[in-house]
């Protein structure tokens, strides 16, 4: 153990996954550990931002026990998007925060929504996207009429990253990739948008690029004196850890959601999907769903087996046979879609059909969602591509992996390191410290493929029916989720 080393952290949905990395992207030590997430009704999904920075610092420390001063080089820390914390002048969180899968702020939105034109969408994002129950402004004005008192004392409102930031540095940062819904493409807040919530504009922190310095870990801090990199929210770290930066590439990333994305300079304005800002000379087209391996943890939750029991029973099972249409839809979905009311199913079950046949379902049900997403990709992107860089904890599984590859007839491209946004991280803290070139020179270095999964030809029409039956189910299904979500 020598030489500079690096350190990615990704404050997840479920985790905190951290690593340490040399200049050539060999993990030297890791850490993970998981924390709650409380759902205290349906639409309520909150987390304790005290959790985060708890197992930011206790990863920290771990990581950097064993190396000589001045070998850290420097830190790079993501989370997940669209969850946010409400924070008091002396940095605290005022109340639990609330996090991405969170539908309350759904009628509030429908209300900011309805007073935004459809073609100033376009002209700020690229696409006429909603302004939907996870958009940091439906957050603000809910907390703004049910908590007058704790909107009062708001001085921020935080993505998990940046509370993260200033709770180990003391600096008040954002980016720009998790600011989009509120930033221009000249990566601007919008203050015709921000100005529609009374003092919004105030609890936004100000923007900063990736790979330029957050400030350094405070004194009496594990890797106190640490440079740290603003970095950027989970979905744009795994773009970078997974290596897709090239003109045409395809992104897959499954988490606890499964995220979509095209690299793509054109612009075709396409309902659902997001076309970000150019930033760092990438023009990123993405499609987040709600849920990925949240729908694994589910059925393994439900069923009393692990994943990896699941993936097993479901690599036995003959394919070629319909199994059950499963809608992902367990809290709502977000691209292509945006409706917080659909609600997930299984539906042509018989007699016969067990843990097995659920699993498969399951599996092909994401990997649907999956197809819906891309098709919309490729529509804004105006480019398909054959193969997609995967990587996240939900491409471990073999069986799923291809189960993928048949439904998207797209080649996968398995990453060595799964735990993309971790080594995004990384990559951007190499690139803050000028260890490489560029981010480009720093993903080539530390990004490596371990396997290819080829889709199955024969497999084609079968994958092609289920896809359509997967899509009528949802539109006959939309009007008795809506009734049914509505008197919940």
């Amino acid at each position: 153990m020598s030489g500079p080393m690096l350190i990615g952290i990704d404050v997840g949905t479920t985790a905190v996954k951290a690593a340490r990395f040399d200049a050539n992207g060999n993990v030297e030590r890791s850490y993970a550990r998981h924390y709650p997430t409380t759902r205290r009704a349906p639409d309520i999904v909150e987390q304790d931002a005290g959790d985060w920075i708890v197992n930011v610092k206790a990863a920290l420390d771990e990581l950097t026990s064993d190396l000589a001063p001045g070998q850290l080089q420097a830190v790079g820390l993501c989370s997940h998007v669209n969850s946010h914390v409400f924070v008091g002048a002396n940095g605290d969180a005022l109340m639990p925060a609330i996090i991405w899968q969170d539908g309350r702020c759904a009628d509030v939105a429908a209300e900011l929504d309805a007073r935004v034109d459809p073609t100033d969408k376009i002209a700020w994002w690229g696409a006429p996207l909603p302004i939907d129950a996870s958009h940091v402004l439906s957050r603000m004005e809910w907390v703004k009429r049910h908590h007058p008192d704790i909107w009062q004392k708001t001085r921020w409102v935080m993505s998990p990253k940046d509370y993260c930031i200033m709770q180990l540095t003391g600096e008040v940062v954002a980016d720009p990739m998790e600011s989009f819904g509120v930033i221009d493409q000249d990566l601007r807040y919008i203050s015709g948008l921000v100005d529609l919530v009374d003092g919004a504009a105030e609890r936004l922190a100000p923007i900063r690029d990736f790979t330029s310095l957050a400030g350094q870990i405070r004194s009496g801090l594990p890797a106190a004196g640490t440079p740290m990199v603003v970095a950027t929210m989970d979905a744009w770290s795994g773009l970078f850890g997974s290596g897709a930066l090239r003109e045409g590439d395809g992104l897959y990333l499954s988490g606890t959601s499964e995220v979509l994305g095209i690299v793509s300079e054109q612009r075709n304005p396409e309902p659902g999907v997001i076309a970000f800002p150019r930033c760092e000379s990438i023009v990123l087209h993405a499609a987040p769903t709600q849920a990925g391996g949240a729908s694994m943890a589910w059925l393994s939750t439900l069923l009393g087996r692990s994943p990896a029991e699941l993936s097993s029973l479901a690599d036995h099972v003959d394919r070629r046979c319909m199994t059950p249409v499963f809608l992902p839809h367990l809290q709502g979905e977000r691209a292509p879609l945006w409706n917080a009311h659909a609600r997930a199913s299984f539906s042509g079950i018989d007699a016969a059909m067990g843990p097995a046949e659920f699993t498969v379902a399951m599996m092909e049900g994401v990997a649907f969602s999956a197809r819906m997403a891309i098709e919309s990709l490729q529509r804004s992107a105006g480019t398909v591509p054959a193969a997609l860089c995967a990587a996240g904890g939900g491409m471990a599984s073999d069986v799923w992996c291809q189960i993928r590859a048949d439904v998207l007839g797209k080649s996968l491209l398995r990453r060595k390191n799964l735990d993309a946004g971790v080594l995004g991280a990384a990559v951007l803290a190499g690139a803050g410290a000028q260890l490489f070139h560029s981010l480009a020179d720093a993903a080539a270095q530390l990004v490596v493929t371990e396997r290819v999964f080829e889709p199955d030809p024969s497999l084609t029409d079968r994958y092609a029916y289920g896809y359509a039956k997967y899509k009528e189910l949802y539109h006959q299904l939309e009007a008795f989720n809506l009734d049914l979500v509505s008197r919940s």
